[in-house]
């Protein structure tokens, strides 16, 4: 199994104080005779449905030497998984959890920007020292 990511307790906290029960640490997805390893599952039951919202979190640091490689590199990862998943779980969103200061920094950019106006993934925006979730975009 993978190393947590620097940020994965901050992550798992911010979505346990909005409410989110984790369900999988790490959420596991096999593959034919691979293993991947989602950082996060997590579930929230909504209070008018029968059925709750789920999601995967992969939690990402972009603290490397190159912020584009660090972009590379997850969004390599966030698309295998995203193939994965919406075979052995369609139900479930995947999101790629960065710090607030990459969102502003990397994602604020042409380079990130294009990747929100395309839909290329969706981002699940945190406060690194307060533990809490700032935004979500789907």
């Amino acid at each position: 199994m993978p190393a947590k990511d620097r940020y994965h307790d901050a992550v798992r906290k911010a979505l346990e104080k909005d409410n989110w029960q984790i369900t999988n640490d790490p959420f596991i997805l096999r593959w034919g005779t691979r293993d991947l390893y989602v950082d996060l599952g997590a579930e929230k039951l909504i209070a008018a449905e029968k059925s709750g919202e789920k999601i995967a979190v992969e939690v990402k640091s972009f603290i490397g030497t190159s912020p584009v490689a660090d972009l590379e590199n997850a969004l390599g990862q966030y698309i295998l998984y995203y193939d994965i998943l919406s075979r052995l779980e369609p139900e479930r969103c995947l999101y790629l959890a960065i710090r607030q200061e990459t969102y502003s920094e990397l994602f604020q950019e042409p380079i990130g920007k294009i990747l929100i106006e395309n839909q290329r993934l969706c981002l699940l925006i945190f406060n690194s020292e307060l533990e809490v979730i700032t935004e979500w975009i789907p």
